[in-house]
Formats: C-alpha cells, structure tokens, sequence
C-alpha cells in the first residue's frame, strides 16, 4: 500500500497543462473530475473502464489530495436546523 507521500506524488500541478489544475501525473485527467464522480456514485471500476490510462492508485491519490486542500481550506456550508 502506498503512503500518503506516494500517493500524492502521483498528482502533478504544471501552469502549462490543464491551465495548473491538478492532474493525475502524466495525464490530462484532472483531479476534480475524478472526485466528481465518485461523488456522484461512479464507481471505481467504471472510471477505470472510462479512463483506462489511470491505475487505481490514481484514484486514491485523488482522494489524498483532496483530503490534503480541506486540511488548510474551509468551505462555508449552510447550516442545517436541528428540528425535524
């Protein structure tokens, strides 16, 4: 298994590709749109079969990086009353 070290340097952020969006390394794949669909409930092995140049350890370094930015950004959510 991959460290968090390993796995986030599988994610690469160049001004000259994507516009300096995070991409898995060596490809076009943005970061976001990986974690787009996971969200909408693509599964693991249908991201595969529709990306076929990523390995499932770009998946998780997607989900490494994204855990790694919330560390240091907070996203205003609407608060949720408590009565039902």
């Amino acid at each position: 298994m991959l460290t968090r070290k390993a796995l986030l340097e599988r994610i690469s952020v160049d001004p000259q590709v994507c516009f300096g969006r995070a991409c898995i390394r060596g490809t076009r794949i943005w970061v976001s749109l990986i974690l787009e669909n996971l969200a909408e409930g693509t599964s693991e092995a249908e991201l595969l079969a529709a990306y076929p140049q990523l390995q499932p350890e770009d998946i998780r370094a997607a989900l490494a990086y994204a855990a790694e930015t919330t560390r240091e950004h907070v996203l205003p959510l609407p608060a949720q009353s408590l009565e039902t």
